[in-house]
Parts: structure tokens; C-alpha cells; sequence
């Protein structure tokens, strides 16, 4: 029945399935204090499944007015068969990284795979840019290929996000929603000087790409990526035009997300999607590009012990927690990054409050004088220096997670 797979599988799965079986768009009901219940395909008499959510889990699932119990037990039968099992396949997509991707790496035990872009995918000319590669990975098929491809992007989006932690030169993806702005198109190719101003869209695509679910992993294509001790990998620093390299333990880190409990690996995921926003939010403000590497880092804090209190002005109670986040983020670099100088903590810890609660911009957010401002220029080095250790610790913390309550 429906109610055993609840817990077992993801809500958004069983969401993607059952819009493919039963039909959409969805509707609440009328009454106010039914906000909690979605009917599918519409609400009332042609009601076939009522969805009752908590937050945004699926917590329970019920036969609508209009499915007789026989066709709800077929239903019931497809949606297992749909959900559970099914072979495994391989997804693909385009993914980015700040260096040239030259050779091809292959994880033996993950199953991931980093394919250079073919030779008609569009490229940059510059050599500081963001350069696309083929990312092959493991999917769990499905009969309904609509989930099977669900499941190939939710996959892709992780993993790239993970990739900006392990790999040097940030790796990205396209956004979900595309922006469109303003840009500088050169009339011809080369001469950047000679430009066209136009309105255009973020995108990329190339049928280079070929299919995006294919039955096993993509010969090996160019030279292998050159491996570099993880200890010599990550002192690293700056663009030296040699292409991407990798850490000789990528893949073994790659396993290592791969084995998380689901609560844990999605309390990373939380944390990748952040500072994946570092370098999106970068252009615009370098206030919320600061605020998310924190936030990145609260992600995986130990959680403090709740309980109330009485103001001692006021007849008010409230509620706080014990530890204090403050604390919380002190302790998680002392475990996960202690090579990290106290000063940059404290700076970063002083510096964050005031910016999440309304209180200061960062120099660079504000209209300042042309030249250079050397407070200005340490909030530049203490963003650099706090993005580097919340790398370590995200590290740290995939190879020494904590314990499963």
C-alpha cells in the first residue's frame, strides 16, 4: 500500500510519479482549516488521491471520491513498481569548472565520471572563465521516465555542488532560473573592444552532449586528469593555465557522500547549495556572498539544547538555545578547521551577526571613492581567508561526520 512507501522514498519522487499516473494540476480544498490537504487531479468529486502534507513531507496518502478501490489498488501496484528497484543507468550533464578540463577521470568505486567537453562544444576564449565538461554519473532507473530523469538532475545538481568543495577552481552548474541582463557582445570574434551592447539570457547548451541516459559510462576520452596528493591539492593556490587536476582521494570522498545517512547527506547538501551561492551572490553583494559561507557552516553545527526563559524586564517568555550559534560555529571550526587563526573567526563570527540582523554593509556593497581602501581591502582578505577554511571544514566534516541520533 501507499503508506508503506512513505519514509521509505523521497516526497518529491512520489510526487513526480504520481502526476504521471494520475494527472494534475492539483488543487487545496475550500475550507481554511484545510491547509494541509492537495487533491490530485483537482479537488472534489473527480478527487482521485488526497495528498496531506507536513511542511513539505508527504505524510499521508488516501484513495479520492473518484478511484474505486480496485483501480486504487492498481494504482497502488504501479506506484511500487515505479518507486522501488529499477536498473541502474548512468545520467548526464554539462557542468563548469574555473580550469580548462583537458583528460577524463573515472571513479572505480563511485561510478562518477569527468568527461572533457567534445570537440563542436562551445568553449571560452579567455582563460579565466567558467569552462564546461560532461559529468557521468550512477541513476536509479525507473519504468516512469519522467522519474528516471527527475532523479538524473537532482543527482547532477549534487554532485557539482560537491565538486566545488573537492576540486579546485569552483564547480558550478546552470542555474534553475536563468537571469537576463545586459552584456557586451563582440561584433567579431577576438576583438573584444570592438562590442555590441544587448539585452541576452544566461544559458548554455551544446548537442555535444549527445543522450543524457545512457547504459554505461562513456569510454575514456583524451589523457587521464592528473592526481595530486590531497595534502599538495588543496595548499594550491591561484590559475596556473594548466588545466584541472584532482585530488588522489576524489574518489574515495566522492563514496564517502555516497554512504551518508540521509540526514546527514542532506544537511550537506544544505551547506553546498551555500556556498554555492558565494560566488553567484559575488557580483551584486559581497555582504550576502559573506553571509552564506556562515550559513554554509551553521548547516552542519551541532544543534543546541532549547528551552524558555523570562525576561527580567518584562512579564515576556521566550525561547533560546544553549549553546548559542556563536558558539556552535566556534566549536565546529575548532573540530573541523583548526588551523583556522582565532582572529578570523572572531572577526568573521562579529562581522556576521551584524550583517544577518540588518545592522552593516561590507565596504565594497557600499558607494565608496575610487582607489584603494584598506578597510575595504581586509574584508576582500577575510572573505578569501573564511572561504578557504569553510572548504576545509565542509571536508573535515564529510570524513568525520557525526554520529546518527
Amino acid at each position: 500500500m501507499l503508506a508503506n512507501l512513505l519514509g521509505r522514498v523521497p516526497s518529491q519522487e512520489l510526487r513526480v510519479v504520481l502526476g504521471e499516473r494520475v494527472g494534475g494540476p492539483g488543487q487545496y480544498g475550500s475550507a481554511s482549516d484545510d491547509p494541509n490537504n492537495f487533491y490530485l487531479p483537482l479537488w472534489g468529486e473527480s478527487c482521485q488521491v488526497v495528498l496531506t502534507y507536513d511542511s513539505a513531507e508527504i505524510i499521508g496518502v488516501k484513495r479520492g471520491p473518484a478511484l474505486s478501490v480496485k483501480e486504487w489498488e492498481r494504482l497502488n501496484e504501479e506506484l511500487e513498481n515505479s518507486l522501488v528497484g529499477g536498473p541502474q543507468t548512468v545520467g548526464r550533464d554539462f557542468s563548469f569548472n574555473g580550469h580548462r578540463v583537458l583528460g577524463w577521470w573515472r571513479g572505480a568505486q563511485s561510478g562518477v565520471q569527468i568527461v572533457p567537453p567534445p570537440a563542436n562544444t562551445p568553449v571560452a576564449p579567455a582563460e579565466i572563465a567558467d569552462h564546461p565538461f560532461i559529468l557521468e554519473f550512477p541513476v536509479q532507473g525507473s519504468d516512469l521516465s519522467s522519474l528516471t530523469n527527475y532523479r538524473r538532475i537532482r543527482d547532477h545538481r549534487r554532485l557539482t555542488l560537491l565538486l566545488n568543495v573537492l576540486l579546485q577552481g569552483g564547480t558550478s552548474l546552470q542555474p534553475q532560473r536563468p537571469d537576463h541582463f545586459w552584456a557586451a557582445v563582440p561584433r567579431e570574434a577576438g576583438h573584444p573592444g570592438n562590442s555590441e551592447i544587448k539585452w541576452v539570457q544566461e544559458f548554455f547548451f551544446s548537442e555535444s552532449l549527445g543522450r543524457v541516459l545512457i547504459d554505461e559510462l562513456s569510454p575514456p576520452v583524451e589523457n587521464p586528469l592528473g592526481e595530486v596528493d590531497p595534502v599538495a591539492y588543496y595548499a594550491l593556490r591561484g590559475h596556473d593555465g594548466q588545466g584541472l587536476r584532482v585530488p588522489a582521494d576524489l574518489d574515495q570522498s566522492i563514496c564517502l557522500y555516497q554512504r551518508l545517512p540521509p540526514a546527514h547527506r542532506e544537511r550537506l547538501d544544505r551547506a553546498t547549495f551555500w556556498l554555492d551561492g558565494v560566488s553567484r551572490q559575488w557580483t551584486f553583494s559581497m555582504s550576502s556572498s559573506f553571509a552564506s559561507l556562515l550559513i554554509a557552516l551553521e548547516a552542519l553545527t551541532k544543534g543546541g539544547t532549547r528551552h524558555e526563559t523570562q525576561c527580567n524586564e518584562c512579564p515576556l517568555t521566550g525561547t533560546h538555545d544553549v549553546p548559542v550559534p556563536t558558539e556552535n560555529l566556534r566549536a565546529f571550526f575548532g573540530e573541523h578547521a583548526p588551523g583556522a587563526p582565532r582572529e578570523t573567526i572572531q572577526r568573521a563570527i562579529k562581522l556576521r551577526g551584524s550583517i544577518l540582523h540588518g545592522g552593516t554593509l561590507m565596504q565594497s556593497d557600499q558607494v565608496r571613492a575610487f582607489g584603494w581602501d584598506p578597510v575595504e581591502s581586509r574584508e576582500l582578505d577575510l572573505i578569501r581567508e573564511l572561504a578557504t577554511w569553510t572548504k576545509v571544514a565542509l571536508r573535515s566534516w564529510l570524513t568525520n561526520p557525526p554520529p546518527v541520533v
